[in-house]
């Protein structure tokens, strides 16, 4: 009897591993079982969700005229006034922290950053009342720094509270040579070139986003490394009008929730796309949503596990899902308007979505790749 109980025991036990095991799998199988390429909770610190700041130790700062504001120490700074060819500069060591407070703040600048970050682990921009910053003309260097947005970092750069702020550019809208993060706000970027950019990745987790760019709305790359360049939404609202990509990232695009809407020439492009929730509208001239090999960390693929996404494609040579690898279709509901609904050269399966093509519900992919046809 006894034995029998530990035999009992040992296969209850194997098929627990076994199970752990395959949950485990890369997500470039058909499985349905969603393995999120991004995690919120390494992405975000508590800091970074805080929108309302403790002031009760603050430095307060009213910009003026053709001036420039060094903070060199650890702190939180709020900074009010307006002022035209006036900058803001953090230059800190690097383990310290820097709490930029904008409290109805303009700055109205002809050549050079309104926000500087020299160096610094991390800074936050919290937003209070109406702020608005902008550059009009040709941004002049840092020495072999190339400064070409209204907000430039060259660290860590976390954009959070209740506030508005409006970002008008002759290049790039806000730049983080690291990482750039939104988690609060309501934020209006017109840019000459990409509204939101960033090297290592870009993570939105709330706030009010509208972009208007001659370029990318959001861009992610490091053009050094291949493995980096991300770009992460959940919780927010995004209006992108783009006259190239609306969002747009060397590795990974991984949409967990909120509402999404694109007007652009592709709406989004990434080596791999994984939409697990949200509302997504695309309008696009070329590619809906394009799975393209940039990166040599991921496999061409698109995976949608559940949302509601609608695309609605421009005449012409387009695809609504374009895949240069493989292409899951495991839940959510997509509505599609266009010629080539899909496009994909590896594998593709229908496997829990609803599909509305033109009007009718599939049962079946179609595939404008050479030689493809009903999979």
């Amino acid at each position: 009897m006894q034995k029998k109980i530990i035999i009992i025991i040992m296969i209850i036990l194997l098929i627990g591993i076994t199970g752990c095991s395959l949950k485990k799998g890369g997500n470039n199988t058909s499985s349905s079982t969603t393995n999120n390429l991004l995690s919120y909770n390494e992405l975000f610190s508590d800091r970074d969700l805080e929108n309302s700041p403790d002031l009760s130790d603050a430095t307060t700062y009213t910009i003026k005229d053709n001036d420039t504001i060094t903070i060199n120490q650890e702190g939180v700074y709020i900074i009010e006034g307006d002022a035209s060819n006036s900058e803001i500069i953090v230059d800190v060591d690097d383990d310290s922290k820097v709490q930029l407070v904008l409290n109805g703040v303009t700055i109205e600048n002809e050549n050079k950053p309104a926000i500087y970050v020299k160096n610094a682990d991390k800074v936050f921009v919290t937003l209070q009342g109406n702020n608005s910053l902008s550059v009009t003309g040709s941004f002049t260097s840092d020495g072999e720094t190339s400064l070409d947005a209204v907000i430039f970092s060259k660290d860590d750069l976390i954009i959070n509270g209740e506030g508005n702020l409006t970002v008008e550019s002759s290049a790039n809208g806000i730049t983080s040579k690291d990482d750039l993060k939104i988690t609060g706000g309501i934020i209006n970027v017109t840019s000459q070139e990409d509204a939101l950019e960033a090297n290592n990745g870009i993570a939105i987790a709330g706030g009010e986003i509208t972009i208007n760019s001659e370029k990318d709305g959001l861009h992610a790359e490091d053009s050094e490394d291949d493995s980096v360049g991300y770009i992460y939404i959940t919780n927010a609202t995004l209006d992108i009008t783009a006259s190239d990509d609306a969002l747009h990232a060397i590795t990974v695009v991984e949409i967990d929730g909120g509402s999404i809407t694109t007007n652009s020439r592709e709406g989004i492009e990434g080596t791999y796309i994984q939409i697990n929730a949200g509302t997504i509208t695309i309008k696009a001239t070329d590619d809906g949503i394009n799975a393209a090999e940039q990166s040599t960390k991921y496999e061409a693929t698109v995976e949608i596990n559940a949302g509601e996404i609608s695309i609605n494609m421009g005449q012409g040579d387009t695809d609504a899902i374009d895949s240069n690898g493989n292409l899951y279709l495991n839940g959510g509901e997509i509505t599609i308007t266009a010629q080539s609904p899909f496009d994909y050269d590896g594998e593709g399966k229908l496997n829990g979505a609803t599909v509305i093509v033109n009007g009718e519900k599939i049962s079946e992919l179609t595939n404008q790749a050479v030689g493809g046809g009903p999979r």
